[in-house]
């Protein structure tokens, strides 16, 4: 009664799974079991840790990789990434209304509870808008394959989402350990993504001089921090935590050797929440007192905005 991705309900292996199923084969379950053990060794090395705090593991638990790879082809993918970029461009036009006009609430479109009566929803944020078209800087979706082999999507993550640093250190682990077989298989590339991700928040700079773009983290003990030292690396800009950032004079500034230096665009993975203890929690220790200011005097943009969250509420996925 469970769904086969690999099969066809006459039990015929699909097209896109042949050639690995294959290889697989062929190379046994001796030698599946050592590709398996030198792929551990591999995220072991690279300090690859998903931290689950109740885990038997204790703070830090090793990233669990399965040598066999789960496999969308060409054709459906395309239609997934079709509907994932129609569904971020409605979700764009919804957190800039929410939090601008809120044509969607006067005309009754949407309930005005899906709105007020969720902690996602921020006041102190009203008005406040990324330049350009897309509030919208990175969105992920949590999807599940239905029995008639159609996608469905259960949650959306939309204030700090997680998950493309695995991706590309799951990808680097994979070409190492199967090389052959991830290079025959013509694995479509990712690496596109991370270029135009750096150029996009390059790109929002309100600033005329060269932009500084940092990634603010929760810190060495947060579930993903392996992800956020990862990508610090890959994109080439550095890692902060609170106490590295100051507001001073409606600016945000990141403390250095050298001194102070100027904050242009932060990617952050604080949820919204934390993200200033003076207008948001006040207990916070997490984010910069003060940011909510720069982001509003725009002296600062923060990708995802500030607010972002109300677009996680499970209501919206009725309408």
């Amino acid at each position: 009664g469970f769904l086969d991705d690999a099969c066809t309900a006459q039990g015929n292996v699909k097209p896109e799974w042949e050639y690995m199923l294959g290889s697989l084969r062929d190379l046994g379950a001796d030698v599946l079991r050592e590709r398996e053990q030198k792929a551990r060794r591999i995220l072991r090395d690279d300090g690859a840790t998903y931290n689950i705090y109740s885990g038997d593991g204790g703070p830090s638990s090793s990233w669990e990789l399965d040598p066999v790879p789960y496999i969308i082809g060409s054709e459906d993918w395309a239609r997934i990434e079709a509907g994932l970029l129609e569904r971020s461009e409605l979700f764009n036009l919804i957190l800039r209304d929410l939090y601008g006009p809120r044509t969607l609430l006067r005309h009754g479109l949407l309930p005005p509870e899906a709105l007020f009566s969720h902690g996602g929803f921020l006041r102190a944020c009203q008005g406040i808008q990324i330049p350009g078209e897309h509030e919208l800087i990175l969105h992920a979706v949590d999807m599940v394959r239905r029995r008639d082999s159609s996608m469905c999507v259960l949650s959306d993550r939309t204030q700090a989402p997680s998950g493309a640093g695995y991706v590309l250190e799951n990808r680097t682990v994979m070409s190492r350990v199967f090389p052959s077989l991830y290079r025959d298989s013509h694995v479509h590339r990712v690496a596109s993504f991370y270029q135009r991700l750096r150029l996009k928040l390059i790109s929002l700079s309100p600033s005329d001089e060269a932009p500084l773009v940092a990634l603010l983290t929760p810190g060495g003990q947060n579930e993903a921090y392996f992800e956020h030292a990862y990508l610090s690396g890959y994109l080439g800009f550095p890692l902060v935590q609170a106490g590295d950032l100051v507001v001073r004079n409606s600016f945000l500034w990141m403390k250095s050797m050298d001194g102070l230096r100027r904050v242009d665009v932060l990617l952050r993975w604080v949820d919204d929440i934390y993200c200033d203890p003076v207008e948001l929690r006040s207990d916070s220790r997490l984010g910069v007192p003060g940011l909510l200011e720069v982001v509003r005097c725009g002296h600062v943009v923060v990708a995802n905005p500030l607010g972002s969250g109300v677009l996680e509420n499970p209501i919206f996925l009725k309408y």
